[in-house]
């Protein structure tokens, strides 16, 4: 079945260069062009993937994500993966993006094949297809904490978190390797697939989101600083 993507963008010409691109790409294509549009759309069907523009009428991208991210009845819409394309390039703006609940960021002017890339790469990332799975495994615990593999949800004492595509490959990642200390390097190319850039602020901001998100949860710290070198998870007996 053809995963679905809801291209959300006022622009009409921009809109349909993505749509054509990614219905040429096998992708089955809905498409806003206004924040009241997408919302309409956003209520009536889960999709794989959302790109999303933010300086949207009636409803801007960041109410969007708000809206996506609150919902509460139906996880898998809370956690469908955003992909914010933005002609605003500030790294402040990236960052409260991030921190708002988008799982990328690309800066207009865009190349086409990186779009794909990197919807491909958080659908990868989204259905845990970067981490090798046990026979008949389906699921990791820890501390209170359940990973079911098979719905890829994460959930405290029985009530799901709202972890974004990133923040549970993440978890995952210190979760399968419960006593490993990762660099911000190592976070970075096994859950971006890309090289580590010192200058780059992405692991900061999603790692700050997830332990936040993580200790909310639990009342205490998840995943702990090693200074100097990274983060790590906490030990069971701590």
């Amino acid at each position: 079945m053809a995963k679905t993507v809801l291209v959300i963008e006022d622009d009409r010409e921009i809109r349909k260069l993505l749509a054509d691109y990614l219905k040429g790409k096998g992708f089955e294509i809905s498409e806003a062009g206004d924040g009241r549009a997408a919302l309409i759309a956003m209520k009536d069907k889960v999709y794989d993937v959302i790109l999303m523009d933010m300086m949207l009428p009636y409803n801007s991208g960041s109410e969007l994500i708000a809206t996506l991210r609150n919902v509460k009845k139906d996880s898998a819409k809370a956690h469908t993966p955003v992909i914010v394309i933005s002609a605003k390039s500030g790294l402040d703006t990236r960052i409260e993006t991030l921190k708002l609940g988008a799982d990328d960021y690309i800066v207009k002017p865009f190349d086409l094949d990186e779009v794909y890339v990197r919807i491909e790469a958080l659908l990868r990332r989204s259905e845990g297809g970067a981490y090798s799975r046990d026979a008949g495994e389906e699921r990791l615990t820890y501390r209170g904490f359940d990973y079911d593999l098979q719905k890829n949800e994460v959930t405290y004492s029985g009530e799901a978190l709202k972890l974004t595509a990133k923040e549970r490959a993440l978890f995952l990642l210190f979760l399968k390797n419960p006593e490993k200390t990762f660099t911000k390097a190592n976070l970075y190319e096994s859950v971006w697939g890309d090289e580590y850039l010192y200058e780059d602020n992405t692991i900061n901001v999603h790692m700050s989101n997830l332990r936040s998100k993580l200790k909310n949860a639990s009342g205490s710290e998840v995943i702990e600083t090693v200074w100097g070198i990274g983060y790590k998870l906490k030990a069971v007996n701590e």
